[in-house]
């Protein structure tokens, strides 16, 4: 089974926290939350599935989870009108056996990928003419969420994807 149960609450719950901490950035948008789910969480959800499928298609188990006390710390900042918010609204756990090396930079590397391509391909549609207003606002936003998460994650801090992603690659060629 791809998704349990379990996995199916965590996504759901995370997208309504997520789209909850950042609808007030779409006020001007009909909706502002639902809008806000649908950038912001599509990103944060790929992203996590990413690691998960590459990790599942080098023979290893990988469960998705949201974050709990991490959204509740967004919501708390968001709540308090805090300036800046950050959060880590979930992750994959991996295990099993064979974890080496490369298989841990593939998997550090697939939720950034999974950004850049998002960024990629949200930049190569807004050069579409004739975008109606509010699918050139979504994908104005879905590139520079991409982008921004792309950015972050690929930064070598424990504990961050970079970090894991240059530490392999270190193992792999020293």
């Amino acid at each position: 089974m791809i998704f349990t149960i379990r996995e199916l609450i965590d996504v759901i719950l995370m997208t309504l926290a997520v789209g909850f901490i950042f609808k007030d950035l779409f006020g001007t948008i009909k909706k502002p939350f639902l809008f806000s789910c649908l950038v912001t969480a599509p990103a944060l959800i790929v992203h996590e599935l990413f690691h998960k499928f590459v990790a599942l298609g080098l023979g290893l188990e990988a469960t998705f989870h949201a974050a709990y006390p991490w959204l509740a710390l967004g919501l708390l900042l968001k709540l308090a009108n805090f300036g800046f918010i950050f959060f880590v609204p979930a992750y994959v756990s991996i295990g099993g056996e064979g974890l080496t090396a490369l298989s841990s930079a593939l998997i550090s590397f697939a939720g950034p990928g999974a950004n850049l391509f998002l960024f990629l391909l949200a930049y190569a549609l807004l050069k579409q003419k004739k975008l109606k207003t509010k699918t050139y606002l979504f994908l104005a936003v879905t590139k520079q969420i991409n982008l921004f998460l792309f950015i972050f994650n690929m930064l070598p801090i424990p504990g961050f994807d970079g970090f894991k992603f240059y530490q392999a690659l270190f193992r792999i060629f020293f």
